[in-house]
């Protein structure tokens, strides 16, 4: 019997990432950030110096693609390592994040790292964020949430969590940017964001975190 999954799917700004987190810390299973995913793929063939236009490079770089996630029982971040390396704090910033979407729509890329997504799902279970888990990568997930929220409400979140880093942000600007992300995500030909027809659609723009995860983890013990 395969091990369960738990999808998590929404734009960014949705708190996709923690509530993941939370969930797969309470029900004892495996995470998956495949943001981080193509993050870290952004990384790695900036590292070698690959053009984006040549996607036989890009193939071969996706299907070896050494990739961790470690949870923190005493802390809200995961650790992600590339090759052996944490690369947590770069992963994060908004270059990493620019890149990542754009090498996001290509074909070659994403049919490449369906497998190796696809792997993490082990037992005891998997709790799976992104942005087509439910649709696409874990299509026969037993449990599917799709997080949403109005582009304001993502883009103050955005400032705020800017700013407990140390960071200025001008809000015109990232609304600028999450709205201009959002287009490029929902019109790709590729795994276009979409919640999956059997998804449960939680708008989180007036929820609190906790009222979130609550919802969620009430969908599995259902």
């Amino acid at each position: 019997m395969s091990a369960p999954v738990l999808t998590i799917d929404g734009p960014s700004g949705v708190g996709k990432g923690t509530v993941a987190r939370v969930v797969a810390q309470q029900q004892g299973w495996n995470l998956l950030d495949s943001g981080a995913i193509y993050r870290a793929f952004a990384l790695a063939v900036e590292s070698r110096g690959v053009d984006i236009a040549d996607e036989n490079a890009l193939e071969e770089i996706a299907k070896n693609l050494d990739l961790a996630f470690k949870t923190h029982e005493d802390s809200e971040l995961v650790s992600v390592y590339l090759d052996g390396r944490d690369v947590s704090k770069i992963l994060r910033t908004e270059k990493t994040g620019e890149k990542a979407s754009k090498i996001a729509s290509i074909g070659v890329v994403r049919a490449a790292l369906l497998k190796r997504q696809q792997d993490f799902s082990t037992s005891p279970g998997l709790v799976a964020d992104g942005r087509d888990m439910g649709s696409v990568v874990f299509k026969n997930a037993a449990y599917k949430v799709y997080l949403t929220a109005s582009s304001e409400e993502r883009a103050n979140r955005r400032l705020k969590q800017l700013q407990a880093q140390g960071h200025q942000g001008i809000m015109s600007q990232i609304l600028a940017e999450v709205e201009a992300r959002d287009e490029r995500d929902s019109s790709r030909k590729h795994s276009p964001l979409k919640p999956a027809k059997d998804a449960l659609v939680i708008d989180t723009t007036e929820l609190s975190l906790d009222e979130v995860i609550a919802q969620v983890s009430e969908l599995v013990k259902a």
